[in-house]
């Protein structure tokens, strides 16, 4: 499994009006690192045959993350059947090492010229499996 992997800083930019990481910044960052490391590992030509849209998202919130947190993310496919993955996002504390939040996607590969559904081809599934 390729695990990728990220690490961000909270910014006062993060933060909701209780002074904690805003629950819509963490949606942004799941969408953030799974595009990262699909443009980090897929051929170019690959990049421009097919796109991915989210079909659903599952978050777990553990625990708050404040102003100046360093967060360390990480993603991988964890399954692949016809045209569907599923992505897995953790994010914890990158000091104290607390599960900040669990997330798992349901992403939906389309043809990018004619926006139907295709299946994850094995040559993809290797390059994420």
């Amino acid at each position: 499994m390729d695990v990728y992997r990220k690490e961000l800083i909270v910014s006062k930019d993060d933060l909701d009006d209780l002074n904690h990481v805003n629950n819509v910044r963490y949606v942004q960052w799941i969408q953030d690192i799974s595009k990262e490391h699909w443009q980090h590992k897929a051929p170019t030509e690959l990049q421009e045959e097919v796109i991915w849209v989210v079909l659903s998202h599952h978050i777990e919130y553990k625990s708050a993350a404040f102003l100046n947190d360093p967060i360390v993310m990480t993603t991988y496919i964890k399954t692949s059947t016809g045209a569907k993955s599923t992505r897995i996002v953790e994010m914890i504390h990158g000091k104290t090492q607390k599960v900040l939040v669990l997330a798992r996607t349901e992403w939906c590969l389309l043809n990018s010229k004619t926006n139907r559904p295709i299946r994850v081809s094995d040559k993809l599934k290797d390059i994420f499996l």
